[in-house]
């Protein structure tokens, strides 16, 4: 049985608008009667994933990993650079139409999941099973806390929404503190484990469950450092025995083998039709090669050349490792210039299985097991046990093919290496950005990085790579100081 997130018709209920939260329509989901089933409110909670969907893949990916050392863009000139490639080189305006495009898909997720929440407890919905309201419930906490987490990760303070508002509330709304939407997210993540912990005898893959939510708790009080408490929910996952490495790396990527053994949640994707599909290698694949690594010669390649992987990011990897060989694909032939050189783009998504055309359904991985392995060790390492850390490092070094046992390490050097295994094991899934902000290094390795990128491009802007503090949160968009009235992010 097909069931999952796979669900078009809660598009036509509601769509993203450019407006400051999209209020559903009033003849839809307000009336009284309308929900009152559990399939109903089965196919709701379907559709508080949708712009999860939308965004990751089509603005996440900009602002998380093509802003960080990992990545950046072939040069085109008939494309020009707006809206990604100033955002690679650290030229970040407020009009930017990433940010704003984030930000309206953002609330009308966090919409969704809060008119689920006050549906699902009217006194005359009908439940064959209550297991399936815990799951629902859990579902739109867990999706309302992931919402908030990358919002606040993103722009600091925002806005903080948890009841359906009217289209004159959402104006008077002004900013909360990073402290208020944290305490939140955690909240909301508590809840969501209370609910799952309701239904666990629902086993549907690629929902959101009771160790997704554990495991985004560890990572939202790892970025808060937190260490004690991260530990404690990280730890619930590992004990859980539910998860474990797949012994090929490989695999994780490959759209013919959807894998729910070490992907703890990802966003779910199929090339059945354009609304369920991504475009990812469309996107990453050199502009100049044409059909010859997608395979669609008939598809136009002019606006891709994205993401592609750094000089920094290539030097990351040890010699020997084989996420190297799977995370990254080299294609020999022309370039921007007309040069004829080898060009590294991304490869953890793979050409299309058998659509005919640009559609393509490789998951994009949120939380993975070795992620939950390398915030524990992290974690661990920051409470002074070292030792006790390393074995979960090995564990995810060791499926890379580096085998050799760890020793010698202290606190600092520990914690150098698993900055370095994240980035090597979870490029391209959008988490650089996130790690070198959270542990202070984002100035430090941003400015280098744009000292190397200019040496290497003479085709960037003079401007490019100042990398100052306030750069580190993302301004908020310019509609919303306009229409909204919200104080912008200082700097901008």
């Amino acid at each position: 049985m097909k069931k999952l997130i796979y669900i078009v018709s809660l598009l036509t209920i509601c769509s993203c608008s450019h407006d400051f939260l999209e209020i559903y329509p009033d003849t839809t989901l307000s009336e009284g009667n309308f929900y009152e089933s559990q399939d109903q409110f089965i196919v709701l909670a379907n559709g508080c994933y949708i712009p999860l969907r939308e965004y990751e893949k089509n603005t996440h990916w900009v602002i998380s990993e093509l802003i960080s050392d990992n990545t950046s863009f072939q040069y085109n000139n008939t494309t020009g650079e707006a809206v990604r490639g100033v955002i690679d080189q650290f030229i970040i305006t407020s009009d930017n139409r990433a940010y704003a495009d984030f930000w309206n898909l953002s609330y009308n997720g966090i919409n969704r999941c809060n008119k689920l929440l006050l549906e699902i407890e009217r006194p005359e919905v009908k439940w064959s099973d209550l297991a399936y309201k815990n799951r629902s419930t859990g579902e739109a906490l867990f999706l309302r806390a992931l919402y908030y987490f990358n919002l606040v990760r993103q722009f600091g303070g925002v806005p903080l929404v948890l009841t359906p508002i009217s289209a004159a509330e959402a104006l008077t709304m002004g900013r909360s503190t990073e402290d208020e939407i944290y305490n939140s997210i955690v909240q909301d993540l508590n809840s969501a484990i209370a609910q799952f912990e309701g239904a666990t005898n629902l086993n549907e893959n690629g929902r959101a469950n009771l160790y997704s939510s554990y495991a985004l708790l560890g990572k939202v009080y790892l970025t808060r450092r937190d260490y004690p408490n991260a530990e404690t929910a990280l730890k619930k996952v590992i004990d859980s025995n539910k998860y474990s490495l797949l012994p090929n790396y490989a695999d994780l990527f490959d759209p013919n083998k959807k894998d729910f053994k070490e992907t703890i949640f990802s966003v779910q994707y199929s090339e059945t039709n354009r609304e369920l599909s991504n475009r990812f290698i469309f996107i990453f694949a050199p502009w100049t090669s044409g059909g010859s690594i997608t395979m669609r010669p008939s598809i136009n390649m002019t606006s891709a050349g994205w993401n592609m992987p750094t000089t920094d990011l290539l030097n990351a990897f040890e010699e020997g490792d084989l996420r190297k060989g799977v995370s990254i694909k080299i294609w020999n032939g022309r370039d921007w210039d007309g040069v004829v050189r080898d060009i590294p783009y991304t490869g953890k998504f793979q050409r299309p299985i058998s659509a005919p055309d640009d559609r393509t359904g490789d998951n994009l991985p949120v939380l993975r097991y070795s992620d939950v392995l390398l915030m524990y060790a992290e974690a661990l390492n920051e409470q002074g046990r070292t030792g006790e850390a390393m074995a979960y490092v090995q564990q995810v070094r060791e499926r890379a093919g580096l085998k050799n046992p760890l020793s010698g390490f202290d606190k600092t050097t520990l914690g150098d290496l698993i900055a370095k295994e994240r980035q090597v094991e979870f490029c391209f899934e959008n988490q650089r950005w996130y790690d070198i902000k959270r542990t202070g290094k984002a100035i430090e390795v941003m400015t280098a990085h744009g000292q190397r990128e200019k040496a290497e491009k003479d085709f960037l802007f003079s401007s490019a790579f100042q990398i100052d503090a306030y750069k580190l949160l993302a301004p908020l968009p310019a509609e919303q100081i306009l229409i909204n009235g919200l104080e912008q992010n200082p700097g901008y």
